[in-house]
């Protein structure tokens, strides 16, 4: 599930592409906006997938080998824990899952097989895999563990799947960090007694209205926040803001006079947070500065209304 903090994210960074390529099509960018984090949700179940494409690997490399001329005891009768797995059984049994990989015709894994290869020969290889299958023995428990570790210390980090999903969609690039906790967040809240079930992408129908009012109100607006700003930052040629530190304030503005039900500090908070990840090392304290000065001057003149108590 996308939070608001990502999706300001994805709100800033179209709002930039919409700057930088000079266009005036704010249809078509949104377009691609909504196009962008409906992507997301691609990404999110070709990850959950990957795991069972490396199941069915793990399957049938100990087919070959009970086939081979002079097979082992051992490749006669090998250990299958883990294409017994339990969590990815239940990621196969979701109907959800399979319904939302055959809709949308999520054919990655099997166009692009070697990166599966890629993956099972480093889980194979990994003193996590060479523990977890030392033993026969099994529990939910024990799998769900196994799979949230080779989760985080071999898919998450992976450089080779990272340039592949780059490749794959361009905004994905930014998407994975967050993609990657809410994988690891849905694993720890799987249990054996429940169907795997997908969840929604959006919270609710309200958060998926705050993607495409912010965007527009934010770029309908802007113009007329440049005064503003540039009243609270004297000691500064605009040239010399960064674009990124000035598309924030100006979606905090937004913020501040269009959504009622929003905290003012909230939002303040969030784009310092952003621009931590997105701008310069002393852009956080330059977007709190003068967000910090808007902020009082708007509460003076009695600019910004919210809903409740205790909301500016």
């Amino acid at each position: 599930m996308i939070n608001r903090r990502h999706i300001r994210t994805k709100v800033m960074q179209s709002v930039y592409a919409l700057q930088q390529s000079n266009s005036d099509n704010l249809d078509k960018e949104e377009k691609f906006l909504m196009h962008s984090i409906d992507k997301m949700y691609d990404l999110y179940v070709l990850l959950l997938s990957l795991f069972m494409e490396v199941q069915d690997k793990a399957y049938n490399h100990l087919e070959i080998a009970k086939k081979k001329h002079l097979a082992s005891t051992e490749e006669k009768k090998p250990n299958t824990k883990f294409i017994d797995n339990q969590l990815i059984k239940l990621l196969k049994e979701s109907v959800s899952l399979s319904q939302f990989i055959e809709d949308k015709k999520l054919k990655n894994w099997k166009l692009d097989n070697e990166f599966v290869t890629v993956v099972w020969d480093l889980i194979r290889d990994s003193d996590q895999y060479k523990s977890y299958m030392s033993t026969r023995e099994t529990s939910f428990a024990e799998d769900k563990k196994f799979i949230v570790e080779i989760f985080k210390i071999i898919i998450a980090p992976n450089d080779k799947l990272a340039d592949y999903f780059e490749d794959q969609h361009i905004s994905w690039v930014d998407d994975i960090p967050y993609v990657n906790t809410w994988i690891l967040r849905s694993l720890a809240e799987t249990k054996m007694s429940k169907p795997f079930k997908l969840g929604n992408l959006y919270k609710d129908i309200e958060d998926r209205k705050f993607v495409i009012e912010l965007f527009r109100k934010m770029v309908l607006n802007q113009e007329k926040y440049n005064e503003e700003i540039n009243d609270k930052t004297p000691n500064w040629d605009s040239d010399r803001i960064a674009d990124v530190d000035l598309i924030l304030i100006k979606m905090a503005i937004t913020e501040f006079l269009y959504f009622p039900s929003i905290p003012s500090r909230v939002s303040i908070n969030e784009y310092i947070e952003i621009a931590k990840d997105y701008s310069s090392r002393k852009s956080s304290f330059f977007v709190n500065g003068v967000l910090d000065k808007i902020l009082k001057e708007y509460t003076s003149e009695k600019r910004i209304k919210k809903i409740g108590r205790g909301l500016l």
